[in-house]
């Protein structure tokens, strides 16, 4: 599993680099499924807009992603924020994958049926 950090109008610094690493890789203790995890980090630069830095993130799985996406006034409180929400979302991602691999299918229903006929 790779976690990507790029930036828009902003210079990823090492540290910004391993707090956004540090906290979107605990994800990986939720789901082990996952592929990779891409993680944009955003600044607007009008001094207009409160809540100017933006983290996204984009979660892929091998059936599918989860993205999420949070704004604040600094880049460490977005990045927190994004954390939270992609956590949530990979544990709801992993418990439908879990309940919907557990029903039958139509196929295994009527192999099912077909054995009691046959007793």
């Amino acid at each position: 599993m790779r976690i990507t950090v790029k930036g828009r109008n902003i210079e990823i610094t090492d540290a910004i680099r391993a707090y956004a690493e540090e906290k979107i890789g605990k994800v990986m203790n939720h789901y082990d499924q996952i592929q990779s995890i891409d993680v944009v980090l955003n600044v607007i630069k009008n001094p207009s807009v409160s809540q100017s830095h933006t983290a996204e993130v984009i979660c892929k799985f091998v059936s599918g992603s989860v993205q999420a996406e949070e704004s604040a006034e600094t880049m460490y409180a977005s990045i927190d924020l994004v954390a939270d929400k992609i956590n949530r979302q990979v544990k709801k991602f992993k418990e439908k994958q879990m309940t919907s691999s557990k029903t039958a299918s139509i196929r295994t229903d009527a192999a099912v049926e077909e054995e009691t006929d046959a007793e």
